[in-house]
Parts: C-alpha cells; sequence; structure tokens
C-alpha cells in the first residue's frame, strides 16, 4: 500500500503542466501515441491516470489500456504499467471508480481487429448480438492496493451491453453515491452505439449501476432525446448532487452546439428533464463533471474546450444553481485542449487530466487548479 501523501510534494502553481503520457521518439518500433484519459485519486492519496496506448493515434489503433501512479500529487510519475493488451483488438474508453472499500474498478470495451463501431479506410462496423467475430466485449479489472497490482478480467459483455446495441462505455470516470437513498450504488455513465446500416450508427446515453460493489449490474433503459431532435447523446459524464440525485451531461453527436443534460432521481435508473445547453460555447468533445465543495455549499465544475469549433482553450464552467445554468470560471489551457477528467483532490485542490498539443506533439497533462485559485473566482 502507498503511505499517505506529505503536503510538501504536491504541486502549487497552475502554471505547470506536468506530462503524463508523451509519444514516442520518432524513429520508435512501434510508435506510441496516447488517448483518452481517466483519473481518481486512491484512498491513500495516490493518483492513477489511464489512457489507451496506440501504435499512432487512430481509435483502432491496435490499443492498450495502460496505467501511470503517482505517490507526490502529481508532481512526478511512475514508470507505465500495461493493465491490458490484446494484440490488434483495439482496447476503448477506460473508465475508473474508487469505492469506500478502496477497491478500484476499470471498464473498457475490446473491439475485434478490423472491426470498429464505425467503418472507415481500415475498419468495418461492429454488429450486435454477443457470439459473433464482429461483436464488441466489455470488461471489468480491479486493484485492491492502490493500482499495484490488477484482477484477471471480468467479461460483463451480457450483463452490460444490450444485445441489440454494438458497443457500450464511455471513457472518464463512475461514481460510488454518497448520500440519499441509493447511498452506496456504483453507477457508470454510457453511450450505446446503434448499427442501422453497414455504414452508419447512432447513439444513446444510459447508466449502469451496482448495489454489491460491482458484482451485479443492472442496464437502465436508454435516455429518451425524442425532445432534443436532432441531438443524440454520445461520451458522457456523471456528478451525484448534493441531494443523492445524479446529473449527465453528454457530449453531443451531429451539428448542434452544446451539452446535453439529464437527471435521475432513482439512482440511475430512469432519467428526465433532458436537455440541450447551448449557452455553453463548445465543440462535440469528451468533458469532465464533478462536485466541488465550498464554505458557501456545493458547486459543480465542468471542464470544457471553449471554442464553437475547435478543441482548444480548456476551461472550467461553474454551476451553483444544480447544473441548470453555467458561467464561465477560469480558461487552464489557451492551447489545444480535448478530452478532459477533473478530480478533486485532498485539501481542496482540483486537478485536471486533460489532451493537449497537436500533429506528433499530442500527448496527455497533469494540471493542479489550487483551492485558493478557485475560491479568488467564485
Amino acid at each position: 500500500m502507498i503511505p499517505a501523501l506529505l503536503a510538501a510534494a504536491v504541486i502549487s502553481s497552475q502554471d505547470i503542466a506536468v506530462p503524463v503520457f508523451t509519444p514516442s521518439e520518432p524513429g520508435s518500433e512501434p510508435r506510441y501515441g496516447y488517448r483518452i484519459p481517466s483519473i481518481v485519486e486512491s484512498k491513500s492519496g495516490a493518483l492513477l491516470a489511464f489512457c489507451e496506448r496506440r501504435i499512432g493515434f487512430h481509435d483502432h489503433a491496435q490499443n492498450d489500456i495502460v496505467l501511470r501512479r503517482s505517490i507526490d500529487g502529481g508532481a512526478t510519475w511512475l514508470e507505465t504499467q500495461v493493465l491490458a493488451d490484446d494484440g490488434g483488438d483495439s482496447l476503448n474508453d477506460p473508465c475508473a471508480v474508487v469505492l469506500d472499500s478502496g477497491r478500484i474498478i476499470l471498464r473498457y470495451k475490446r473491439y475485434p481487429e478490423g472491426v470498429h463501431q464505425r467503418r472507415s479506410s481500415h475498419t468495418v462496423m461492429a454488429e450486435p448480438g454477443y457470439g459473433g467475430p464482429k461483436n464488441v466485449r466489455v470488461y471489468l479489472i480491479h486493484s485492491d492496493d492502490d493500482g499495484e497490482t490488477w484482477s484477471e478480467r471480468r467479461d460483463v459483455t451480457r450483463i452490460m451491453r444490450r444485445e441489440t446495441s454494438i458497443s457500450v462505455g464511455s471513457p472518464g470516470g463512475a461514481i460510488q453515491i454518497q448520500n440519499g437513498r441509493y447511498k452506496g450504488r456504483v453507477v457508470f455513465p454510457n453511450y450505446e452505439g446503434i448499427r442501422l446500416s453497414e455504414t452508419e450508427r447512432t447513439f444513446q446515453n444510459s447508466a449502469l449501476y451496482s448495489d454489491d460493489g460491482g458484482e451485479n449490474w443492472t442496464l437502465s433503459a436508454p435516455i429518451d432525446t425524442t425532445s432534443i431532435s436532432p441531438a443524440i447523446g454520445n461520451e458522457a459524464q456523471i456528478v451525484e448532487l448534493p441531494d443523492g440525485s445524479i446529473l449527465m451531461s453528454a457530449r453531443i453527436f451531429g451539428g448542434v452546439a452544446g451539452r446535453i443534460f439529464s437527471r435521475s432521481t432513482d439512482g440511475g435508473a430512469t432519467w428526465k428533464e433532458t436537455r440541450v445547453y447551448s449557452e455553453m460555447e463548445t465543440p462535440a468533445c469528451m468533458s469532465s463533471l464533478i462536485s466541488y465543495k465550498t464554505p458557501e455549499g456545493s458547486l459543480l465544475l465542468h471542464s470544457v474546450p471553449n471554442t464553437k469549433n475547435s478543441r482548444s482553450k480548456g476551461a472550467i464552467f461553474s454551476s451553483f444553481d444544480l447544473g441548470r445554468t453555467w458561467k464561465k470560471l477560469i480558461e487552464i489551457e489557451p492551447n489545444e485542449f480535448a478530452y478532459s477528467q477533473l478530480l478533486n483532490l485532498r485539501g481542496g485542490d482540483v486537478g485536471c487530466l486533460y489532451e493537449t498539443g497537436a500533429g506528433e506533439d499530442f500527448r496527455i497533462v497533469f494540471k493542479r487548479i489550487p483551492s485558493e485559485m478557485l475560491r479568488q473566482i467564485q
């Protein structure tokens, strides 16, 4: 187990972006790129940063699931651990959660080699069902020692994915409810891929929840988006509200600006109040959502690329009214800013693991936003 952190070792400047996953040097064989960040803080204070290691940057590029850990608050990072490698198959969408027990659960999905959730120059579209060569599988692994060692993978495909969908998952983080009637429930956000033809697909959002620490799971009904058509939900993140209800924020797939928000008052089983919030200027991109405590009460923080069309100008927005309205608090990255995940850290700081850079310099970095700074700008 990793000992408690020393406060003196923690980064204190919001101007420092620490590289966590950087591309291989030119000429390396294989030459790896890294995408799709996920991060949690263990019960002992270790930071665990997950992502996809790819041969290049395609969504289907023999992706492996890898991990780096930090025991000094993100100032330095230990050597890369390969958690899952399936050769030519593609492992995607790491999504992690730390349970009250200290167990860390990681979910990911596997696309067979040459198969993905869309047709491209090097892939065909996955198919619904469970037993075919073009079916996508879903796995869980867990660690009980702060990420030093991991269990064998558990195939949860038939539990987590509908037979009629071609994929299920969402990168980033899950939650364990801390308040209210469903206290202790573990909830994963989902976006499900639905095949329409050999070349066309659509998506729907839903949730998976467990009341026994991740042993058994229930898949919610799809979130109804008919009232906000043509907006369709894609990659999603969730946050617990003070009364134990859940807010979901989803990337919009296909031509509509902003984010899709939905609420659940029954622990993720059903969802309502689904709406498009277009006032938050952001392009289609996976983004992050957390609750942050202040002396005045809890507010929500949301990281997004804050431009109309490009993934750049990373910003944190805040909401004091449970996600109904949002205002920009601070810009944390003036340059490229793509997928991100926010994290509450010990002592009141907030961390952000995010993608930045362009071309062969595309990388994943960690930045710490001090609590003093957040208090000044509320």
